[in-house]
């Protein structure tokens, strides 16, 4: 009798997915042979039967500053009520204009994807928030309204004890007695990066909820507000506040695979549960969004059944977190017009990026973890260090430095790369920024080959390598897997606004050969791991590309 195939292990199919997903400069990791640009998935979810609730346009009229928004407690909180919910959701996952080149014209969001995809999907969980009702609400971004997907009933409380110890309590309840309760649940639809992007739009998804997630956390600082990630939460938890498991609410359509839920709050809180709706009450079917697929590509739906999770242990930053003086930043700008001006560079002018290296000391600077907007929203040890190609920084000699950004990192770090590297602080760099140049060299070509090719990695002022606290990390828990790359989107979105506060702009570049990278540094097995890669530099803006408002015939 022939015994059954042995069952993978979940963080072997984790670990497999990662192997099988890498590109290489022999051959790319499998994706579509050919995309129908005419027949791109619709960018926008919606359940049609919702009741719509049009959210009000506020976030050009918000006082603060860039420098007040990272800067813990100089914002004071603002009512947690509907206006408050409307600019959070405008400056994070709201729309901030719209492009046109000739007959394409397409949105551009607060919040960078790969490719402008955006499969991420926004649920609002709210209780006794002052002028909005009470249930679970999906964001439409494109015409700024919240659709609700279910209606909160009778008051019903019952506590709980979570996986991470603490008790909570939970209920719906349409009366205004009782303290404000604000929720956001985040879901992915795989098949929007899956369209283009094939096998590795896993990866892509990931990285985009970290993105998502230092959305959220810097546009609640403008509020005033506190976002944290909520640890020791099912996934299928998720799914079911988010209504996301309701099978005959998605008929035909995409899945929504769950992924964060994030607790927003007007001041420092205890945790509290999110309201849980029941069964009933709920209202609204799902748009199909790719009517005519062309791909399958299951070892997405195996990967993420593999890295469903987020009970596991508990990960503290502070055992690990660096004694840091706190950040002085004074940039006045006004901060919705930083998160509303952010876009992707798609050129940079090599001439004209040289950077000063104050501002290139204050942005890494601005990457390690401290107790401020966004890294305040991150309840976990630190695990992405980056590599950096350092092309044109005023008083830096070019080549490949590395930013340990936990304490007791380095000489793991220094063990698994190159034992001819020579880790030495360039002489102008703060005591505090763990900065160490591996050695000196004209590392343009290098970049822009790792990075398949792509020039943006070499005309720009310095590009990086995020490389992760990889193998024990995922096989402890397979559903880190899937948080290592948030922790990387998170290191992404903090570029992105930096760059653009100093008049630089920066781009996230999914596309690297992977081993290749690791070979060159001297990485020989999966200890460590490269999960995204970033540049930044002078953009080269494309005078023929015309931007329109975001939201055209509507005001405030």
């Amino acid at each position: 009798m022939n015994a059954a195939p042995p069952v993978a292990r979940p963080a072997d199919t984790a670990l497999a997915y990662h192997t099988r997903t890498k590109h290489s400069l022999k051959a790319y990791a499998a994706g579509p042979e050919t995309l129908d640009w005419d027949a791109q998935p619709n960018p926008f979810r919606e359940f049609e039967g919702c009741p719509r609730l049009a959210l009000p346009l506020a976030a050009e009229g918000l006082a603060a500053t860039y420098g007040e928004m990272v800067t813990p407690g100089a914002v004071p909180p603002a009512p947690l009520d509907l206006a408050g919910v409307a600019l959070l959701l405008e400056l994070s996952f709201g729309l901030a204009g719209w492009k046109q080149y000739g007959p394409d014209r397409w949105a551009v969001r607060c919040n960078p994807s790969s490719g402008n995809l955006h499969p991420t999907e926004a649920y609002v969980l709210a209780s006794n928030v002052a002028g909005l009702p009470d249930g679970v609400h999906h964001y439409v971004s494109r015409d700024h309204v919240l659709e609700q997907r279910y209606a909160a009933r009778a008051s019903t409380s019952v506590a709980f004890a979570s996986a991470s110890g603490f008790a909570m309590q939970r209920s719906f309840a349409r009366s205004p007695a009782g303290p404000a309760r604000l929720h956001l649940a985040l879901s992915s639809v795989h098949w929007r990066e899956a369209w283009k992007y094939g096998e590795r739009a896993f990866r892509y998804c990931q990285l985009d909820l970290g993105h998502a997630l230092a959305g959220v956390r810097y546009a609640a600082a403008c509020l005033g507000w506190n976002a944290s990630m909520v640890e020791g939460v099912s996934s299928a938890e998720i799914a079911r506040l988010g209504g996301f498991d309701r099978e005959a609410d998605f008929a035909g359509a995409e899945r929504e695979d769950p992924d964060i839920l994030i607790q927003i709050t007007p001041g420092p809180a205890l945790a509290v549960a999110p309201p849980e709706p029941d069964t009933r009450g709920w209202t609204g079917t799902a748009n199909v969004l790719d009517r005519h697929k062309l791909y399958r590509w299951p070892v997405i739906d195996a990967v993420s059944a593999a890295t469903h999770g987020g009970t596991g242990a508990s990960d503290p930053a502070a055992a690990a977190a660096p004694e840091l003086p706190p950040r002085v930043v004074t940039n006045g700008a006004q901060a919705s017009a930083v998160i509303l001006g952010r876009r992707s560079a798609q050129r940079f002018e090599a001439k004209n990026s040289t950077m000063p290296q104050d501002v290139f000391f204050g942005m890494l600077d601005a990457l390690m973890p401290r107790d401020a907007a966004p890294f305040d929203a991150w309840g976990f040890t630190p695990r992405i260090h980056p590599l950096l190609f350092v092309h044109r920084v005023e008083g830096l000699a070019p080549g490949l430095y590395a930013l340990p950004r936990r304490e007791g990192i380095t000489g793991a770090l220094k063990a698994a790369l190159r034992n001819d590297f020579q880790w030495v602080k360039p002489e102008a760099c703060p005591d505090h920024l763990p900065l160490y140049r591996l050695v000196e060299t004209d590392c343009r070509g290098i970049a822009r080959t790792i990075s398949c090719h792509q020039a943006i990695a070499s005309d720009s002022s310095f590009a990086l390598a995020m490389l992760s606290e990889f193998e024990a990390t995922v096989a402890a828990d397979p559903w880190r897997y899937r948080q290592l790359h948030w922790e990387a989107g998170l290191v992404g979105q903090v570029l992105y606004l930096e760059a653009e506060a100093a008049g630089f702009r920066g781009t996230g570049i999914g596309c690297f050969f992977d081993d290749d990278l690791h070979r060159l540094v001297g990485l020989e097995s999966l200890e460590f791991q490269s999960l995204y890669h970033f540049t930044v530099g002078r953009p080269a803006i494309d005078t023929r590309i015309t931007t329109e408002p975001a939201y055209p015939g509507r005001s405030a």
